[in-house]
C-alpha cells in the first residue's frame, strides 16, 4: 500500500506539489504470508477431521435425543436394552429387569453386591463366587411373594417359616446338637428312622411323647439299655398282646438261691414291678407292692 500526502490551496494560487519522499508498505509479505496461509489451511483440515470424527462417534455409539445406543433416558431413570459390560463399580438405587425377562448378573470371577450406610461403611455384602455364596450381615431373610418370612438366619437362631421342611437327601438330616420340633414325619410309603450311631438318643417332652405308626411296626434298637421314664404319670402300653420273647427262664439251684433273674409282675391297676424269679411264679409273694 502507498501512502500519499495532499495539500489544499486557495484558488488563484499555484503551488508545486511536493514529491513523495517516503513510501510505507503495510501488510504481511513473503514467507510470513505463506506461513499464515499454511496455518489457516492446517486449522481447516483439523476442523474437518474433528467434525468427521464427531459424526463417526455419534453414529457408532448410536447417540440420539433419548439416549445412547441401547441406553435410554426415561422419567424413571436409565433403561438398558440387551447385554452390557461394566468395567468399574456400578452405583444404583434400584435395578430391575423387564416384565417379560429375567435379570442376569454374570462375571468371570465373582459378583459382589454391597450395601452402605450414610458414612460409607459396608453394612451388608453378598458375594457370589464360583465355589461359594457368602452373605455378610446381621440378619439374612427370605420372604414369599406375599411378604411371609420363609427363612431367617441371625447370630442366635435359624427360623424356617414354612409349614413343612422336607429333606430329600438319601442320608437324611444330621444334627450335631438338640432339635426342637412339634412333629417329625416321614413321607408317604417311606420309613422314619431316628438314629444316633455313636451316642445316645433322647426324646423329652413336658406333656408326653406320642409315637405312632398307622401301617407298620415301631422298632427301638440299642446296643445297651432302652429306658422309658415318666416323671409324673404312667407308662401305657396299649396293645392286644405285649410280648417279651427273649426273657430267660430261671431255675432254682440246690441251695435255693436265685440265679439273679427276676420276673415281671403286673398289678391290677397296670403297675409293673420285679419279683425274684423261681421255679414257679412268685408274683403273689409280693402282691403288697400293688397296694
Amino acid at each position: 500500500m502507498v501512502r500519499e500526502q495532499y495539500m489544499t490551496t486557495t484558488p488563484g494560487t499555484s503551488l508545486e506539489r511536493p514529491k513523495n519522499e517516503y513510501v510505507y508498505k503495510i501488510g504481511i509479505y513473503g514467507w510470513r504470508k505463506r506461513c499464515l496461509y499454511l496455518f489457516v489451511l492446517l486449522l481447516l483440515i483439523i476442523l474437518v477431521v474433528n467434525f468427521s470424527l464427531t459424526i463417526w462417534i455419534l453414529k457408532v455409539m448410536w447417540f440420539s435425543p433419548t439416549g445412547m445406543g441401547h441406553l435410554r433416558v426415561t422419567k424413571e431413570g436409565l433403561r438398558l436394552e440387551g447385554e452390557s459390560e461394566f468395567l468399574f463399580p456400578l452405583y444404583a438405587k434400584e435395578i430391575h429387569s423387564r416384565v417379560d425377562s429375567s435379570l442376569l448378573l454374570q462375571s468371570t470371577h465373582n459378583v459382589t453386591v454391597n450395601a452402605r450406610n450414610s458414612n460409607g461403611e459396608v453394612t451388608g455384602r453378598l458375594n457370589v463366587g464360583p465355589k461359594m455364596v457368602e452373605f455378610h450381615s446381621q440378619q439374612f431373610q427370605i420372604n414369599s411373594k406375599d411378604g411371609k418370612p420363609l427363612f431367617t438366619v441371625d447370630e442366635n437362631e435359624v427360623v424356617i417359616g414354612t409349614d413343612k421342611l422336607r429333606v430329600t437327601g438319601p442320608e437324611g438330616a444330621l444334627f450335631e446338637h438338640s432339635v426342637e420340633t412339634p412333629l417329625v414325619k416321614a413321607e408317604a410309603f417311606k420309613q422314619l428312622r431316628l438314629e444316633s450311631p455313636t451316642r445316645s438318643l433322647s426324646m423329652d417332652a413336658p406333656r408326653g411323647i406320642n409315637i405312632k405308626a398307622q401301617a407298620g411296626n415301631i422298632e427301638a434298637l440299642s446296643q445297651m439299655d432302652i429306658k422309658l421314664h415318666s416323671s409324673d404319670g404312667v407308662l401305657l402300653l396299649d396293645a392286644e398282646t405285649v410280648r417279651l420273647p427273649k426273657l430267660p427262664e430261671g431255675t432254682r439251684g440246690g441251695s435255693g438261691i436265685s440265679q439273679g433273674l427276676y420276673e415281671i409282675c403286673v398289678c391290677p391297676d397296670g403297675k409293673l414291678y420285679l419279683s425274684v424269679a423261681g421255679v414257679g411264679s412268685t408274683c403273689q409273694e409280693y402282691s403288697r407292692v400293688c397296694q
